[in-house]
């Protein structure tokens, strides 16, 4: 991977991981179009998703504090902050299950083709714009349940072509929440599983260097200092505006341009494998 390489994949990576048209889908089609190998490339993988969530923590910083604030004190009962914290902690039990359990198998769909990035994307634009649509009560509060069922949204969007933050605020969004508190806790809860992703697939880059000992070469790694800099720079710059820009959408309720455009990608996509 070369810098020019670097800096698009950090760009597609940084737009895409908040804007609800989803990064892995973006990502599955950028590395088809320029030939690289996610395997090959997973140093460069783990440095920009760890870009994309210090990206929410600089844009979300107050919230962040603010549950960090009330975390240890008690007064007999939960405080606020607490129980937004224990629903984000509901919210990664579905995700955690998928990424213990099943995380093969998803690998194994990743490298399916542009086809099924096509066909998720059109669910991704059908969610979208059904969300849009649908007017029931707002909640003043994101309730445990909801939180699971929001949650199991964000695990199902593993898939490449579903969009994470796309399917956990629509679906939010469906179970009657409010878009204003939606935003927020779509990239908060996303936080600890891709941290936890993070470190799986940083003992995987470990793997190679064990089997140095058993007489097995190490893979040679594809991507030079320069390009990783320039690709982790990128998506973190790229990460905060779109994190931004993201929940300023959320609050004007203009998901259904990103149906449209999902919609048209994925009709694309399918015509063309």
């Amino acid at each position: 991977m070369d810098t020019l390489e670097a800096f698009l994949m950090g760009l597609i990576q940084g737009l895409t991981e908040y804007l609800p048209v989803s990064s892995s889908g973006h990502l599955t089609i950028a590395s088809h179009f320029f030939g690289l190998n996610g395997e090959e490339n997973l140093t460069f993988t783990i440095a920009v998703h760890i870009a994309t969530v210090l990206s929410t923590m600089v844009i979300l910083w107050k919230e962040i504090a603010w549950i960090l604030r009330g975390l240890f004190s008690w007064n007999g009962s939960l405080n606020a902050e607490q129980r937004y914290l224990l629903a984000i902690v509901v919210s990664m039990i579905p995700v955690g299950i998928v990424g213990v359990f099943f995380k093969d198998y998803v690998e194994e769909i990743f490298g399916a083709g542009l086809f099924v990035v096509g066909c998720c994307l059109l669910v991704t634009a059908a969610l979208l714009i059904f969300s849009y649509y649908a007017r029931p009560r707002r909640k003043e509060n994101i309730s445990y349940l909801d939180a699971f069922i929001i949650g199991l949204a964000q695990a199902v969007a593993v898939l490449p072509g579903l969009s994470r933050s796309g399917s956990t605020i629509a679906t939010g969004l469906l179970l009657g929440n409010k878009k204003e508190k939606l935003a927020q806790f779509s990239f908060l809860m996303v936080i600890p599983p891709i941290l936890g992703e993070a470190l799986l697939d940083i003992m995987k880059t470990l793997k190679p260097a064990s089997d140095v000992a058993t007489g097995v070469a190490a893979a040679e790694p594809t991507i030079g200092p320069m390009a990783l800099t320039v690709g982790v720079l990128t998506a973190f710059i790229s990460g905060c505006l779109a994190c931004k820009w993201m929940i300023d959408i959320v609050k004007k309720g203009k998901l259904i341009y990103f149906g449209i455009y999902c919609a048209v990608v994925g009709a694309v996509l399918i015509a063309l494998s």
